[in-house]
């Protein structure tokens, strides 16, 4: 099983620290008292809110804030930030990446991984074939999909997308970084 707390790739950031996890987006200001939009990005929305300190990135750097407060305002997640409280104070934040400590994320059982533990990992078929390494990781409301990048001890130079279920799944082993697949090399 995947939990779904994606490091998708993320246009405009030039620098990720290895130990946090984007989980959210800061939208534009709400109200005049310095509150903002936030558009989580893990699976459970509200989930985005337990996990603490808050980084965001402001200004080509990552700054930590803390979370005063949060709640749902209608279809949206508005959010306030100590020492935040004007309009203008807000929109300075909008467009701003939310990460967090990946130290922070409970963690998982056995045979479950974060979507981040399994980019970089190596793919190779049960005849050993390399298929490339996982880019990223998406979810099409059926399951869990692989997207895999040739590299240069790839088989072929394909991007393939691989569903992340058995019976494909052969075995997934983090520490030696591997992802076996019982795959045919010709889809």
């Amino acid at each position: 099983m995947l939990i779904n707390q994606q490091q998708r790739v993320v246009s405009g950031l030039k620098y990720l620290p290895d130990d946090l996890l984007v989980i959210a987006r800061i939208g534009k200001a709400q109200g005049i008292k310095g509150w903002v939009r936030v558009h989580p990005e893990t699976a459970s929305k509200e989930q985005a809110f337990e996990y603490q300190p808050w980084h965001l990135y402001l200004d080509g750097s990552w700054q930590q804030k803390t979370l005063a407060q949060w709640q749902v305002n209608g279809k949206h997640f508005i959010a306030h930030f100590q020492g935040c409280e004007t309009r203008d104070q807000a929109e300075s934040y909008r467009n701003a990446w939310v990460a967090v400590p990946k130290s922070c994320l409970p963690e998982t059982s056995e045979g479950e991984f974060y979507y981040y533990q399994l980019e970089g990992l190596i793919v190779k078929t049960r005849q050993d074939d390399v298929l490339g390494v996982v880019d990223y990781l998406f979810n099409t409301g059926a399951n869990d999909v692989m997207v895999v990048k040739p590299t240069s001890a790839s088989m072929d130079d394909k991007e393939r997308l691989l569903p992340y279920l058995s019976p494909y799944v052969v075995k997934t082993d983090i520490q030696n970084g591997v992802i076996e697949v019982d795959w045919d090399p010709a889809f």
